[in-house]
């Protein structure tokens, strides 16, 4: 076939070795003109990469691409177009899949099922969002494997099959610079469940609306989370089935919102096998991923941590209120599209010690904060080392400053991971 790659990141990488280890003749699109292709491969480069697209048999869409960009130049190409999520799930030789969705969360429930699975002797393999393109490691699967798969919206916005169990965190308004408006968003994330079959599970987390609505398109069995059957914490106890997991106290993941992300995992685990040694090893030792409240160093009494991976108000919340200490908090960004307000209010409710505004949003979110009678607020500088050199002025002995923007990244930076790359590098060089 005539294969057109659009987009050369890491998934369209990823697709290009799949496919033209297949033989087919591969065209590389992108939107770079400086982007660096594989010798000998034709490619279309820069303003007119989705020109003319209908003249091959396949286009293979790389995620951060909306698909409504591609049909706005190509009327009639969507039955033509898939992704290395839909191709992995054309292909694999397990069906024994678990797919995670929700706005925050995926990536530390996604690991926490793999270690869980992988403790309990399965032969287990994670991909997808979490930056593992699942087509890379499909030569390696048996039909007893078990694969975990990230999953964002900008994956799941058109996919064409579901795995055997869906796992669906807590939800609320994202991307929504991205997505045309909130109902897309709802309806990419809901596509996980939409082609499962009656046979199949649906996890969701019962206390969250738009969880339990997008779970709800699922024909399978429909089975919450955060309340029984399904795992909960109950007395300070993790607990399914009547089976004590381990006490909160035990748990080496910060902060409460995290009981969501392992209760979801428990849960999907408990589908498999309900082996409680496996799942309490992972949970008593997992201390988390990188920039998701990431002790960084601990200086003349303050600590500090990135928190760079929180790219929405919510989530800038849940960090706040993690802490008991007194907090020095970083915030601003670029807006993806999400209001500020209940933001501001948890910044005053929990009396966080000072602000440090930065980006494109520090006047937006100064504004909101003074509205609500706060004045703790320092306007951040140009650089990440200015902005963590003014935390560092305002914190005393017992402080935390915390990285926790609530925002995009791209306003200073190239994404949340340079972000927290560059705000660690500038803790480590304090003194």
């Amino acid at each position: 076939m005539k294969i057109a790659i659009v987009g050369f990141d890491t998934e369209g990488r990823a697709s290009y070795e799949y496919f033209k280890a297949a033989g087919h003749e591969i065209t590389i699109h992108d939107q770079d003109d400086q982007v660096a292709v594989p010798s000998g491969t034709a490619s279309v480069l820069g303003d007119s990469y989705l020109d003319n697209l209908n003249r091959y048999d396949l286009i293979v869409r790389t995620a951060g691409l909306s698909p409504r960009k591609i049909e706005a130049k190509n009327p009639g190409i969507s039955q033509k177009t898939t992704t290395l999520i839909n191709e992995f799930l054309k292909v694999s030789p397990t069906r024994q899949i678990i797919g995670v969705t929700g706005t925050k969360g995926k990536g530390t429930t996604s690991t926490l099922i793999t270690k869980m699975l992988a403790g309990a002797g399965k032969d287990v393999y994670l991909g997808g969002n979490i930056g593992v393109p699942p087509l890379t490691f499909l030569p390696k699967l048996q039909p007893d494997s078990w694969v975990v798969l990230e999953l964002s919206s900008f994956q799941l916005i058109d996919l064409k099959t579901s795995p055997t169990i869906a796992v669906c965190l807590m939800v609320v308004p994202e991307h929504l610079d991205w997505h045309a408006n909130l109902d897309e968003y709802i309806g990419a994330k809901s596509q996980l469940f939409s082609h499962q079959t009656p046979g199949d599970t649906a996890i969701y987390f019962a206390r969250n609306e738009l969880s339990t609505q997008i779970a709800n398109n699922s024909p399978g069995r429909k089975l919450p989370y955060f309340t029984p059957p399904g795992a909960y914490v109950h007395e300070n106890t993790v607990t399914i089935n009547g089976q004590t997991i381990c006490t909160t106290e035990e748990l080496k993941l910060l902060g409460a919102h995290n009981w969501q992300n392992i209760c979801a995992a428990v849960t999907a685990v408990w589908q498999v096998c309900e082996d409680i040694s496996a799942l309490r090893s992972v949970l008593t030792t997992f201390t988390g991923l990188p920039h998701r409240l990431e002790l960084v160093r601990e200086l003349n009494g303050v600590r500090y941590y990135d928190d760079s991976f929180g790219t929405t108000p919510e989530t800038a919340m849940v960090a706040v209120e993690a802490f008991g200490a007194q907090e020095i908090l970083i915030l601003g960004g670029r807006s993806k599209g999400a209001p500020f307000d209940e933001l501001a209010k948890t910044v005053v409710n929990h009396r966080v010690k000072h602000v440090v505004a930065i980006g494109e949003t520090a006047q937006e979110i100064t504004g909101k904060l003074q509205d609500l009678g706060y004045t703790n607020i320092t306007q951040g500088g140009p650089t990440i080392t200015d902005i963590v050199r003014c935390a560092q002025s305002l914190a005393a002995p017992g402080d935390v400053v915390l990285l926790s923007t609530g925002c995009a990244s791209f306003d200073m930076f190239k994404n949340y991971k340079q972000r927290g790359e560059l705000f660690k590098q500038a803790v480590q060089a304090l003194v």
